[in-house]
């Protein structure tokens, strides 16, 4: 109709402007205006005819149309090509197309909830904002795309859905991911301590037993694997045969470890995996070697006996149950000395630090390592945290002899270095956040790290150097036999310094009873012929009255579950409440039939810590990674923000069991 109205309009100002032209026609001849007066008459009575027949056509087209599109719409709406329904706000189905059940599990009535008809789909993530998802249902997926539906006073709100079969783009998707490249590095752990001493004849036994076992492996995997030196092997194969590696958690290491030299010892391997998860132009075949090859140094740094993979986009560690053997010679200890000394050498200002909240293997490795840096007379300075109350007495005993004036200082006062080629070390850690000042790791680019843990994901960046040792007992022990080589004649430590340093090895050998070996007592033997005061040590680990009603209540309160486990808590935030905890788990490890422990305590109102300790048979270390922190096999600890005391402790309780029972089950 306004099209019509719109047409009338032009016809009339044609009309009024001929009305005019025969106005001033008339001035001229009337009788020639009249007769076109007459024809205006004509054509204007013609022009209204037509309108108005237009206009009732257009009336009876819209009627026609108006009262059939609602039939029409409904049509339309129940043969989509994909299923359309509506549900309530509670989830509740109140329509749906013809075409949902063709797709869904069972007939879907009026009223049922979304998964009671069809399984995998569900009201949990319609509400809110519109959006889509995919989601799978049997053998075939489904693409959901949701709006929310606005209807006057209705409530709660209707959402509408609709549901498209994307079975076959999905399962493309799938195919692509599963046939990605796979590539991994596998090494021998011990390959020189299993084939010491044993004839030629020997060896080739033993190793044909090793390639067997490996062979069976990757050929249950249709993989490819070659081996390219004497202890390390390449395997190749695709992303659906390491899933289902992964599934079986490896047990390929525990098939290993079964094989024994003549000198009784298990062979244990290493491996790096890396997973090609970018498209090919962006992911080379060089670029995924070294993926693998970092992935198999990190194992390696672990301790061995473990895999290291990324799997969607998450580092993920299988296997490092066994402890990491002592390697019996010092070769490795004489050479990073060197590298050391060297490395000091070419430096006009030597940094030493540890970790946040420094305990006695932490600053007696940074004694030790002053010590170095003051052969060299070199200009240095040791880097505190803001929190150290375990080793204040020690700190205060150091700072009083004047061969360290000057030297300590506390990671908030620290300034720019104006030195033109500083060093910096990082003893007992190698995670930037933990360390005493991570903003030093910033402005100082040479680092050398020396450390006893276990290599985790986070790591330093670009260090100058690293020496990691997990079969050490003790950063302290690593540095003592540095100190050994680090002069050409006999290094004389200074009586504070070998104090220090024996004191850091007792902490966490715990009086020499764990995590001990024929290097731990080389050093401890080197350090009291260079005066170690034991007198001196065991005052330091001297409590007074509080802490030692502190601890007794901590153990009050522990829990012993069946396999070994035993846990305890502190709920409150007490002074060298870490120092108490970590007392605590070192007792309770020594209650029989106890292979691990573990206290939680209040660190801080919005910090919660945990302790663990382990006789050697179970990795605290594996379990406390779930918590963000870390450690060796024996000793391992973790903080958690924001976290609730008595949830982290439940949450512990359900992991250690777990584990225990894999353990005992594997074994």
């Amino acid at each position: 109709m306004p099209r019509n109205l719109s047409a009338w309009f032009d016809l009339t100002f044609a009309l009024v402007v001929m009305l005019i032209l025969i106005a001033a026609l008339y001035q001229y001849s009337w009788t020639l205006a009249l007769e076109a007066f007459v024809l205006w008459l004509a054509m204007a009575w013609y022009a209204r005819e037509r309108c108005v027949d237009r206009g009732r056509k257009i009336e009876l087209y819209a009627q026609n149309v108006i009262g059939k599109f609602g039939e029409m719409g409904t049509y339309a709406l129940k043969s989509l090509p994909q299923a359309t329904m509506i549900i309530d706000g509670e989830g509740r189905l109140e329509w749906c197309s013809k075409r949902t059940k063709t797709y869904s599990e069972k007939n879907p009535e009026q009223g049922m909830m979304l998964d009671e008809f069809w399984t995998g789909l569900s009201n949990e993530k319609l509400f809110g904002a519109d959006g889509e998802y995919i989601f799978s249902s049997g053998d075939r997926f489904f693409k959901v795309t949701h709006t929310a539906l606005k209807v006057e006073n209705e409530k709660p709100s209707l959402i509408a859905l609709y549901v498209q079969d994307v079975t076959a783009h999905e399962k493309l998707k799938i195919e692509y991911a599963d046939s990605r490249t796979v590539l991994i590095y596998v090494q021998i752990d011990n390959y020189d301590e299993i084939t010491q001493g044993l004839s030629e004849a020997e060896k080739t036994s033993l190793m044909l037993s090793v390639n067997e076992t490996l062979d069976a492996w990757i050929n249950s995997l249709s993989g490819f694997m070659r081996r390219i030196s004497d202890d390390t092997y390449v395997v190749v194969m695709e992303r659906r045969q390491l899933n289902k590696a992964v599934a079986e958690k490896f047990d390929v290491l525990d098939k290993m470890r079964q094989l024994l030299s003549k000198n009784r010892l298990p062979v244990t391997i290493s491996m790096g995996a890396a997973a090609a998860d970018k498209p090919s132009a962006e992911q080379s075949m060089k670029a995924l070697g070294d993926e693998a090859q970092a992935r198999l140094d990190l194992a390696l740094g672990r301790g061995g006996d473990q895999i290291a993979v990324k799997l969607d986009g998450k580092m993920q560690f299988f296997g490092g149950r066994t402890a990491a053997m002592e390697k019996h010679t010092k070769t490795k200890a004489r050479i990073v000395s060197h590298a050391v000394r060297e490395a000091m050498e070419n430096a006009d200002e030597i940094f030493i630090m540890g970790h946040h909240n420094e305990d006695f293997d932490c600053f007696g490795a940074a004694i030790g390592v002053a010590f170095m840096a003051r052969q060299l007379n070199k200009p240095l300075h040791i880097v505190l945290s803001q929190m150290n109350e375990g080793i204040d007495k020690l700190v205060d005993i150091v700072k009083d002899k004047e061969e360290y004036a000057g030297v300590f200082m506390k990671a908030s006062d620290l300034a720019m270095t104006s030195s033109i080629s500083p060093l910096l070390f990082v003893v007992d850690t190698h995670i930037p956040h933990l360390t005493a000042a991570p903003a030093l790791l910033e402005r100082i680019s040479h680092v050398i790290v020396i450390d006893h843990h276990r290599r985790s994901e986070n790591f330093i960046k670009n260090p100058l150097m690293v020496y990691i040792e997990t079969s050490a007992s003790s950063t302290c022990e690593m540095v003592t036999e540095l100190i050994m080589y680090f002069g050409d004649d006999d290094v004389v430590l200074s009586r504070m310094a070998a104090t220090a340093l024996y004191s850091g090895i007792v902490v966490d050998t715990k009086q020499f009873a764990v995590s001990t070996g024929a290097r731990t007592f080389d050093a401890a033997s080197y350090l009291k012929r260079c005066g170690a005061d034991p007198v001196i040590v065991r005052n330091l680990f001297r409590a007074d009255y509080e802490t030692t009603v502190a601890l007794a209540q901590a153990k009050a309160r522990s829990q012993y579950f069946e396999g070994g486990f035993i846990i305890s808590y502190i709920d409150q935030v007490i002074p060298n409440v870490q120092v108490i905890a970590a007392q605590t788990a070192d007792g309770l490890l020594r209650v029989e039939n106890v292979r691990m422990s573990i206290v939680c305590f209040q660190l801080k109102a919005d910090v919660v810590g945990i302790s663990a300790r382990s006789t050697g048979e179970l990795n605290v270390q594996v379990i406390m990674e779930k918590f963000g922190g870390g450690g060796h096999q024996n000793v391992a600890g973790a903080q958690v923000k924001d976290g609730d005391l008595m949830e982290i402790r439940k949450r512990l309780i359900e992991l250690s069991r777990q584990y225990i029972e894999e353990t005992d089950k594997e074994k």
